[in-house]
């Protein structure tokens, strides 16, 4: 039997967000129907893209909403890219792959939506070189653990500075997925799951600063010649 492209897209966005989180984030800025025809839409395919396409949320310009999801945005590109690079590279214990596949998935989910609620104003990626901390599981590890402890911090900090509502609701959706990130990547590396009572905020400018210092948005590679490479076929 053949199957449609979509069915070996790969897994659902049901089976993926057991849940339900996600889906409430996409219901909150799209709508509860929309989020419920999405339930059986293969993650990357057809299906799933074309029903995020079409941004709800109508940002103009000068909305001071658009600096923050932009960040966000890459923000989340950021750990997407991370997490897709470790599972490639299969350099990380099976422990690590587990919770890597399941959580790289979601980042890419995330990345989807806020790019299609930004439409043109998402702009391209950055180029990400993680300096080789995915080939080694301790390293890839507390990479993680800090990583998704600063997306929480990161989401609480902006949530007051949203204007739009139906960003707040789908940001407070993100933030209670990434806190069971952090929570799960923590309890399988023998970290206390939860250290405090309360996570303390982070603004843009902080979160801006500990990125840099990790150098894992960094510039292309350059070429060394304009030139096409012969044709050799």
């Amino acid at each position: 039997m053949v199957r449609h492209a979509d069915e070996c897209a790969g897994p659902t966005l049901e089976q993926i967000d057991r849940d339900g989180a996600l889906q409430e984030a996409i219901g909150s800025v799209y709508g509860r129907s929309r989020a419920d025809l999405l339930r059986s839409a293969a993650l990357g395919g057809s299906a799933l893209h074309a029903a995020l396409t079409a941004p709800p949320v109508a940002l103009g310009k000068r909305n001071r909403d658009v600096p923050i999801l932009q960040f966000a945005l890459t923000f989340e590109r950021l750990q997407a890219s991370f997490y897709t690079e470790a599972a490639r590279l299969d350099a990380i214990s099976r422990e690590s792959g587990r919770w890597t596949r399941v959580i790289g998935a979601h980042e890419r989910a995330h990345v989807r939506i806020i790019e299609d609620v930004l439409g043109r104003a998402a702009g391209p990626s950055p180029f990400f070189d993680f300096h080789g901390v995915t080939e080694d599981d301790a390293a890839y590890t507390k990479t993680a653990v800090a990583m998704e402890d600063l997306t929480t911090a990161l989401l609480i900090g902006q949530l007051p500075a949203l204007t739009s509502r139906a960003l707040v609701s789908a940001f407070f959706s993100l933030l209670s997925v990434e806190a069971r990130h952090a929570a799960w990547v923590r309890h399988t590396v023998g970290v206390l799951p939860v250290a405090m009572a309360r996570d303390a905020p982070r603004s843009l400018a902080e979160v801006g600063r500990l990125v840099q210092s990790t150098h894992f948005i960094a510039r292309p590679p350059r070429t060394t010649s304009r030139k096409r490479p012969p044709f050799t076929g």
